[in-house]
């Protein structure tokens, strides 16, 4: 059942109706009603973003004359990519009965995709950046890991390396918060033509669609390993992915019905997932068992 009519900044958007169903509204709802009195969504923010970016200025601050060092910025940055990737296609979509690793489904799978559909995909207030942001903790694994990654850089190649490489992953860490947090905000003129924003936007939305949630758009920040992995629901090359917007030009037509039904209809979704009938999963399976034929080249 439908509670709300388009508004007039959304109305004409490619991407969603912002028509939320009862099922969602009564998730939303309980959801709100059990986030902590003490919680602070600005704090939240401040905090992120505080110890990202100190210590993104540490390390510039360390770094002398740097000069090919910083080459392996790249290598850091697609292994970021894929990493993102591989976490939210194997953990956050796949539940693995180990606690840390099962609190990670629970939240993702079982909360954050039952409060955001692609048909209401936005928030309205701080309060809700409790289910957008990570947790304090997964910047806290971020940190150690650049500091790990970075010791190593340093012992194999110079301190120079290890600054880099340490800087480049928690900068890649913050730009998937943003990117992230702009996927939900409101419709506006800077999310809908910025680059790269405007691709993730529409990528990340999609991705929020019930019928392929568990399977499509992984990326949430530049979707290189998604075009690499045959696991977009676009049919072009590289650069035409990274450069996509809103565009659904490029849309592979054995899933527009699959996304369509589930667009509209949540008799068959589950806190776990779609109930998907025989012959979508067959088009699905068909899809990505041949990912090369899909993926495309460069444009």
């Amino acid at each position: 059942m439908s509670i709300a009519s388009p508004s007039a900044s959304t109305e004409n958007s490619p991407l969603y109706n912002r028509v939320m169903t009862e099922r969602q509204r009564k998730f939303r709802e309980k959801y709100k009603s059990n986030i902590s009195p003490l919680y602070n969504g600005i704090l939240h923010l401040a905090v992120t973003y505080g110890v990202g970016i100190a210590g993104i200025w540490w390390c510039l601050s360390h770094i002398e004359n740097a000069r090919w060092e910083w080459l392996l910025m790249i290598p850091v940055f697609l292994f970021g990519n894929f990493v993102e990737w591989f976490m939210h296609m194997h953990v956050m979509h796949r539940r693995i009965d180990v606690y840390a690793l099962r609190a990670i489904y629970e939240r993702h799978t079982r909360e954050h995709h039952q409060y955001f559909t692609d048909a209401e995909p936005t928030m309205d207030t701080t309060r809700e950046w409790r289910i957008v942001f990570f947790p304090w903790r997964v910047l806290t694994v971020v940190g150690i890991g650049g500091v790990g990654l970075g010791y190593l850089a340093s012992l194999i190649f110079n301190a120079n390396a290890g600054f880099i490489v340490a800087m480049t992953m928690m900068g890649y860490y913050l730009t998937y918060e943003t990117f992230h947090y702009c996927c939900h905000v409101h419709e506006n003129w800077f999310v809908r033509h910025m680059p790269f924003i405007n691709t993730i936007r529409r990528h990340h939305i999609l991705h929020h669609n019930f019928g392929i949630m568990m399977k499509y758009n992984m990326n949430l920040s530049f979707p290189i390993a998604d075009w690499f992995m045959g696991t977009s629901d676009l049919r072009r090359g590289l650069i035409g992915h990274l450069f996509n917007g809103y565009s659904e030009k490029h849309q592979k037509e054995e899933l527009k019905p699959i996304i369509a039904r589930f667009r509209i209809d949540d008799s068959r979704v589950t806190t776990d997932g779609p109930q998907l009938t025989a012959q979508e999963q067959q088009v699905i399976n068909n899809d990505l068992d041949n990912p090369r034929s899909t993926a495309g080249a460069m444009a």
